[in-house]
């Protein structure tokens, strides 16, 4: 394995620091001391710019983390089902790559799969009926 680079890194420990409790604590705090400053500063446009662009920048910078952590995960995990299919002996090895595939295709094989579950639900129903 290589070491993950440094953005990897950040994206993991600020994906964990901000799934914790105390980061929403934090942040509540945050909005907290803001709102009870409101009097002080007398509810001024600047007071309000102060917490719109704060929490602007945040979502910004979090779509790019949480996109990030999510293509990890997600290629990890199709990985992992590429392994449990590859295994299989009855398994079908040209699904290994539907991540791949265009949505035309994807939908004509689900329909595929949505039909072989009916017909097979069917047949359960059949040989209960009998």
């Amino acid at each position: 394995m290589t070491t993950p680079s440094a953005f990897t890194r950040l994206a993991k420990k600020a994906s964990t620091f901000t799934g914790r409790p105390a980061c929403f604590a934090l942040a509540l705090g945050i909005i907290a001391v803001w709102a009870v400053t409101g009097p002080l500063f007398k509810f001024s446009d600047t007071w309000q710019l102060v917490i719109n662009t704060g929490t602007t920048i945040i979502t910004f910078l979090m779509v790019f983390l949480i996109q990030n952590t999510q293509n990890r995960d997600t290629e990890a995990m199709q990985i992992k089902l590429d392994e449990l299919i590859r295994v299989s002996r009855s398994a079908n090895n040209a699904l290994l790559d539907l991540e791949e595939l265009e949505e035309k295709e994807l939908d004509a094989l689900r329909e595929r799969y949505e039909r072989m579950a009916r017909e097979a639900r069917d047949a359960q129903q059949a040989r209960r009926l009998r």
